[in-house]
Formats: C-alpha cells, sequence, structure tokens
C-alpha cells in the first residue's frame, strides 16, 4: 500500500493524496493450452482436464463452455462411454471416443481450437469474428446443430428432444411448402407493389419471394391463405418455427456455400497425422513449420493447417506424404 501511495504522490495534484482503500490487480497462471487435446484433456498427464483461466481465457461465457465440453469428456473417460458418432479421435488408450465440437458445430469448438492449436499471448475471449463460418453458427438454430448430440450424451432430457424433432419436423413442412408451391403474376402482382417490391414478370415458387428483403412469411401469409393455413399448423412456438424457416429460406445461398466450404475442411479433420512425422527430418518444410508442429504436435491435417507459420505449401507437403 505504501508504494502505491508513493507512487500517486508524484502526481502534483496528488502530492497531499489520502488513501482510504488500496487498488489490487488480478494475476493469474496459465497451463499452456496448445498441451491439450480438444477433450481439454492434458496429453502430458492422462486423465487430467483443464478449463476456464488456467487454459489463458477470460470471460465467464468461455469458462462455462470450455467446463462443460472437459466435464463431458471426463465423465465419459471415466465411464469408457461410447459416444459413437461424436467420435473425432481415439487417443492411445483405446476404447475411449472424446466428444468434440468443429469449428462448423459451436462458438465453443472455434474457442477450444484457437486454444489447441494456437495457444495465447493475451487472455483469450471469445469474439464472433473469430470464427470462420458464422452464417452456420447463428443463434437460431444452436437447437439444430446442438440437441441431438446433448441428446445423445444424456445431458439434454427427452422432452426437449421431442420438442426439437417436432419443429425440426414444422420448419421442414414450411420450406417444402414454399419451394414447391407455384405463384402466378397476375394473382399476386398487386400485393407485391403494394408492398413495395417489383411485380413478376413469369411465374415462380414461393420460396423465390421469400427471399426478397421486402417480404416475410407474415405478409406473404395475408395473402395467400394456403401458406396461412401451414404456418398455424404448429401447436407451440409459432413465431419460432416461422422465423427459423424464413431464415433458411432467404439465406439458403449463403447458407450452402458455407456449408460447402466446411465439409472440405472436414475432410481434412478426418486425416490424422499425430505420430506419422518426425518433423525434425522433414526438409520439404519450412523451419517455423517444423518447429510449431513439433510444439503443438496437431491430431490432424486441418487442425495443422490452421497454426500460423504453417504454410498451404506446408499443407501440401504433408498431404502428398501421407499419400506415400
Amino acid at each position: 500500500m505504501e508504494i502505491q501511495i508513493e507512487a500517486l504522490r508524484q502526481i502534483p495534484a496528488f502530492r497531499d493524496i489520502r488513501v482510504y482503500r488500496p487498488g489490487y490487480a488480478i494475476e493469474y497462471d496459465f497451463f499452456d493450452p496448445t498441451q491439450l487435446y480438444h477433450s481439454l484433456e492434458s496429453k502430458i498427464i492422462a486423465g487430467l482436464f483443464f478449463a476456464g483461466q488456467v487454459n489463458g481465457t477470460t470471460g465467464y461465457e468461455e469458462a462455462a463452455g470450455q467446463g462443460t465440453i472437459a466435464g463431458i469428456n471426463a465423465a465419459l473417460l471415466a465411464g469408457s462411454v461410447d459416444c459413437g458418432s461424436a467420435a473425432v479421435y481415439e487417443t492411445e488408450r483405446g476404447g475411449y471416443h472424446p466428444f468434440i465440437l468443429h469449428r462448423d458445430e459451436a462458438y465453443i469448438g472455434v474457442l477450444i481450437d484457437d486454444l489447441v492449436t494456437k495457444g495465447v499471448d493475451e487472455p483469450y475471449r471469445m469474439f464472433t469474428s473469430r470464427a470462420e463460418y458464422r452464417i452456420l453458427l447463428r443463434q437460431d438454430d444452436a437447437d439444430s446443430r446442438l440437441t441431438e448430440k446433448a441428446y445423445q450424451l444424456g445431458i439434454a432430457k427427452r422432452d426437449r428432444y421431442d420438442w426439437w424433432l417436432e419443429k425440426k419436423q414444422h420448419i421442414e413442412e414450411i420450406e417444402d411448402f414454399c419451394h414447391n408451391f407455384a405463384i402466378k403474376p397476375k394473382l399476386i402482382n398487386s400485393a407485391l407493389e403494394a408492398l413495395g417490391t417489383t411485380p413478376l414478370q413469369f411465374g415462380c415458387k414461393l420460396a423465390e419471394l421469400v427471399s426478397r428483403p421486402q417480404l416475410n412469411l407474415q405478409n406473404l401469409a395475408e395473402i395467400i391463405p394456403q401458406l396461412k393455413e401451414v404456418l398455424e399448423r404448429p401447436a407451440n412456438r409459432k413465431e419460432e418455427i416461422a422465423e427459423a424457416a424464413e431464415i433458411r429460406m432467404k439465406y439458403q445461398g449463403y447458407i450452402e456455400r458455407e456449408r460447402i466450404v466446411a465439409e472440405k475442411m472436414h475432410r481434412l479433420e478426418n486425416i490424422r497425422i499425430r505420430g506419422h512425422f518426425d518433423y525434425a527430418s522433414l526438409q520439404g518444410l519450412s523451419t517455423e513449420c517444423r518447429q510449431k508442429l513439433m510444439k503443438i504436435q496437431p491430431e490432424t491435417l486441418a487442425q495443422a493447417s490452421r497454426i500460423p507459420g504453417v504454410s498451404p505449401s506446408d499443407i501440401n507437403v504433408l498431404l502428398v506424404l501421407m499419400g506415400r
């Protein structure tokens, strides 16, 4: 406290200052997260999981997200539970299939992949700008991405899973109706002009109209009785279901484009490289690449491609060597 007071008194306006309560700073140590698997299990000490600030992150959401994944995997390891399709890789201790979320499945997946692949130079916060698949990681489709996984793991109850199946069915019914219902210009052009959008020259499917910025399912339902009937079918959460279907139709092209990119990356995720190479002896790789690969020991080729300092040409070298 005395040092703080003396420092403050060096400022002329504070030369006679009286301090009633000393200031403080929070400091904490952290372990290098590149020493972790994507399950948040230590590569050095089997069965030891890390989550939260100890991994170099700051923020409650970041800690909670890591704690969820670490807790799930600790339980899977302790019970030797096989979570089937959720398996991404198998550790050296056979029979344990960790639960991993990919970068296109959840922001938790982006957070953990950044930590494990890139490490941290300063406290890490999860910003949406860090995710390359932001169109796929929308707030409105979190249930479609994660509910089934949660149910398979036993952390979502049957009633929640049943609600998602019901919601999914209604969303698909609305989409199918819009993609198949034909619109004729003479029956709708006057209404389109009244809503401030260009009239049709030729007939089209209803889904094409939904994609227009001036139109939505609600104002179209006032014009098309058949659509209104479809929107009224759900017994619960009608607005939520209609919104989900509308978003999927309005942004269908962008969603499909991003999904194609994500699937290409998934193919690299399926190519395991950990333990296959002596990186120090691979002269075809850049020096920085060899050093980073030796330090991090990535599980897959996709993870290696996201390490700063590993170039596309380095990945091509590894692909060629894997082919041999």
